[in-house]
């Protein structure tokens, strides 16, 4: 069990006489290999998720050793997040499978969701694309990442259920799908890019500015205690290439809140 990074969350600041068994325990898969965008998120989530921890008395681990995605390291966690990307070895995807298919928690962000073929992350897991997330192949996406506004498309869900009506994303690049997740009976929209964002990006392509459409941006599985967050891509000056970070997925309290409102939710409701 090598390159893992582990936050325990009551061993860092918490007296021992105040020291508590962590109410869940969450790990999180990452490669944080390409694309300084997602190399940022993956370095912000690694430096959130182990003071909200602390906060909420849970176990945070990391680790980028996707071997560790097998039936005996997963069987020691309520919750698993992709950060970044998938797995992509067939044994690793089976205990993935089996994992959700028994009651596991996950969360995955933006580029865990991506698939296009051809290209290095092909669409070649049905199950995971089109059944689990459901949203099929990646389609287009807007640029240069920007905010939007968001709406709360189902205000009964543990993890929006504290939300505002709509809100002000942090920045992001937001992606468009092949399938119309609307048509998908197990998947419940919970929320999606507000009609006021657009129009959405800056271009200069201008295929990479929405001016219209319908685009959810989180969602679940009502099969799987799951769901699927579209942010995680940071805005970095590749323009001036200076590659400065220039915004941050957890600079945002209102956005922080549907995050830690959903772990709090698997964490708690854990089918394992």
């Amino acid at each position: 069990m090598k390159n893992i990074v582990i936050f325990f969350a009551c061993a860092i600041t918490v007296s021992i006489s105040n020291a508590q068994k962590p109410k869940f325990k969450v790990v999180a898969f990452y490669t944080a290999k390409s694309d300084l965008a997602h190399i940022s998120f993956v370095h912000e989530c690694n430096r959130f998720f182990p003071k909200i921890a602390l906060q909420y008395h849970f176990q945070y681990d990391s680790t980028n050793d996707w071997t560790n995605l097998n039936e005996k390291f997963l069987s020691n966690y309520q919750v698993v997040l992709f950060l970044d990307t998938r797995p992509e070895d067939s044994l690793q995807r089976i205990a993935f499978k089996n994992y959700m298919e028994h009651g596991g928690g996950w969360i995955g962000f933006h580029f865990a969701g991506f698939a296009l073929t051809p290209s290095d992350f092909p669409q070649n897991w049905d199950w995971y694309h089109n059944e689990f997330i459901g949203a099929g192949q990646y389609k287009s996406n807007t640029w240069h990442p920007t905010s939007a506004i968001l709406r709360v498309e189902d205000n009964m869900h543990p993890a929006t259920k504290d939300l505002p009506q709509t809100f002000k994303s942090s920045p992001n690049e937001w992606y468009c799908w092949e399938n119309d997740l609307r048509k998908k009976p197990d998947i419940k929209i919970l929320l999606s890019i507000d009609s006021t964002s657009f129009p959405l990006g800056t271009g200069p392509k201008p295929y990479e500015i929405w001016h219209s459409g319908y685009y959810p941006v989180v969602w679940t599985n009502t099969k799987y205690r799951m769901l699927y967050i579209n942010m995680g891509h940071n805005d970095i000056d590749y323009d001036n290439h200076t590659n400065k970070e220039l915004s941050f997925q957890f600079a945002n309290d209102v956005q922080n809140k549907l995050v830690i409102d959903a772990l709090l939710w698997l964490g708690k409701t854990s089918g394992k």
